[in-house]
């Protein structure tokens, strides 16, 4: 069944069809787009254009429509459900479309499900963080090497360390909440683009459909799309910030550094060689990250040159939003998985107390001695490339709990940071 045959002589070709139709997809947004419609057929009786009964009957036939089990010859997953009512209760099937589109129809759906995958990739951040700061509190006085340039620089804990990409993690929560309350208005009511005919209230639509407030302007309501490309972009900055995550740990569970070990229920090994043990886990993360930056530059690439109201280039927003909630829904139970049971070895223990790491402490106890630090940077200079091993006499405790300021990685900085982000995210 086509909805929009009327002025035609033929039917859409076989390869029309082939490009055009959408059901392929757009199936995922069945449970959004039943919602809507049951919304719409209850307000259409609240304002008189259907009968008490009419819209009641709509609403059960609606709720019974039967989810896609598999192909079908459907247009897109509007079609589909009025395909599956006409066929439940007849001609009355075909009222329900009066005073909407597929345009403000689909912009509805759309904001739905966008709305339910922030509440998705929120709790599965949510539980990364949670892990990284239990992790943070258990390790707080663990010292590691602390690197910048990817060489030797400070020693920290590997308490601190975890509590960075904690921070990294909040802003992401920070940023799914903001995309989410910009996003949370509804365009049903919106037409095609106009605006609906029918003395709809689309304050109480909106209410009924759980969204904070109707759109302001039928134009925009159907056609935009900021809410999408936010959630994109929250997703691959979170990406981008796990992509890090995961550089770090492959270098610290590789053999050369030894810090750490993978658990053997999140690794691999090799087809060849029998002593591999290798990271799939993080390199696959970083792969995401990359291809997710792919989905965000492809999607605004979309929108850029769109002109005013709705475009067929639309149809092509879904798939990257739905490989993306996909994506986050496999890796982030994953990681989370991986942080909780990740071994910490000795060595990186011995390595924060490398006489590289200790030089910026041996400089400062210098300049505790009244010489500039200029100069004592210089001093303790010449001493490493002389190789005299005359360094600061502090042990690596001392060094550590001298950092102790706002956000610095003294073990008691890092376990309050720990637990002052457990108490935010629980």
């Amino acid at each position: 069944m086509t909805m929009w045959g009327g002025r035609f002589s033929e039917g859409p070709s076989a390869g029309l069809r082939a490009l055009n139709d959408s059901f392929a997809f757009d199936r995922e947004l069945f449970a959004e787009d039943v919602k809507g419609s049951v919304a719409w057929a209850t307000e259409l009786g609240a304002a008189g254009v259907l009968t008490q009964d009419e819209a009641a009957s709509l609403v059960a036939a609606l709720r019974a429509v039967p989810a896609p089990a598999g192909d079908s010859d459907a247009e897109d997953v509007h079609s589909y459900v009025e395909a599956k009512l006409r066929d439940a209760i007849g001609p009355l099937a075909g009222k329900l479309h009066t005073g909407r589109s597929r345009n403000d129809q689909v912009a509805t759906d759309l904001r739905l499900w966008l709305k339910n995958a922030c509440d998705d990739a929120t709790a599965l951040v949510t539980s990364l963080a949670r892990a990284l700061a239990q992790r943070a509190a258990a390790e707080a006085a663990t010292p590691m090497p602390g690197y910048t340039h990817l060489k030797q620089a400070e020693p920290i804990t590997f308490g601190h360390w975890c509590m960075a990409y904690v921070a990294m993690l909040q802003r992401d929560l920070s940023r799914l909440a903001g995309a989410k309350d910009r996003g949370d208005e509804c365009p049903l009511g919106s037409g095609a683009l106009a605006g609906t005919p029918l003395p709809i209230d689309r304050d109480r639509l909106a209410c009924s459909l759980g969204f904070a407030r109707a759109t302001a302007n039928s134009l925009d309501g159907v056609s935009d799309r900021d809410f999408a490309a936010e959630y994109l972009f929250c997703a691959s900055t979170l990406l981008s910030h796990l992509s890090r995550m995961a550089e770090d740990l492959i270098f610290m569970t590789s053999d050369e550094a030894g810090y750490a070990e993978l658990p053997d229920s999140l690794a691999t090994g090799s087809s060849r060689m029998p002593h591999k043990k290798n990271p799939d886990v993080l390199e696959l993360t970083r792969g995401h990250a990359a291809r997710s930056i792919g989905e965000l530059t492809g999607f605004l690439a979309l929108l850029k040159g769109l002109p005013l109201a709705y475009n067929k280039d639309l149809q092509l927003d879904k798939e990257p939003l739905f490989r993306t909630r996909t994506t986050l829904a496999l890796l982030l139970p994953v990681l989370t998985a991986l942080v909780a049971t990740l071994t910490v070895n000795q060595k990186m223990r011995d390595a924060a107390a490398s006489p590289l790491l200790v030089a910026t402490d041996a400089a400062d106890e210098l300049a505790a001695q009244g010489i500039p630090f200029r100069e004592a940077h210089e001093i303790v200079g010449r001493r490493l490339a002389a190789a005299d091993g005359q360094q600061s006499m502090n042990s690596i405790e001392t060094i550590l709990a001298k950092k102790n300021v706002a956000g610095g990685t003294a073990p008691e900085r890092v376990l309050a940071a720990a637990q002052a982000a457990l108490e935010t995210l629980e």
